[in-house]
């Protein structure tokens, strides 16, 4: 009597992403990781997101009020934290939800384009000082 055989499919890595791609995710999972010890609340963020970019290296470029941009996102703090292979500062967002306990990270995405426009021109500002 035979064994019977299965099928087995061999999974094959996925390539790695374009060095330029690969710097967003690193700075993004480094911001989150840091991220994870906030137990503050709404007067203790500015507080808070200014220590973290510090111990991470990052800066932290200004913190405003969401208006809508971020969906459960109260206020937001824009960070610099390296920049792509082109030189283009990485920039993120550290959103403090509307439960004023919450943070989290986001990426600049087409709602927050204008946003991050304007950080992008706080940090060419800066440079030239």
């Amino acid at each position: 009597m035979a064994a019977p055989q299965s099928t087995m499919d061999i999974a094959l890595p996925a390539p790695p992403p374009p060095a330029g791609d690969a710097a967003i995710p690193m700075a993004l999972l480094e911001l989150e990781l840091s991220l994870d010890r906030f137990s503050g609340n709404k007067d203790d963020f500015v507080g808070f997101t200014h220590k973290v970019a510090h111990d991470i290296g990052a800066e932290l470029l200004f913190i405003l009020p969401a208006s809508g941009l971020v969906d459960d996102c109260e206020t937001i703090a824009a960070v610099r934290h390296g920049r792509t292979e082109d030189n283009t500062p990485i920039i993120l967002f550290i959103c403090l939800a509307q439960d004023d306990a919450t943070i989290r990270v986001e990426q600049p995405s087409e709602r927050t384009a204008g946003l991050k426009s304007f950080a992008e021109s706080f940090v060419g500002v800066l440079e030239r000082i």
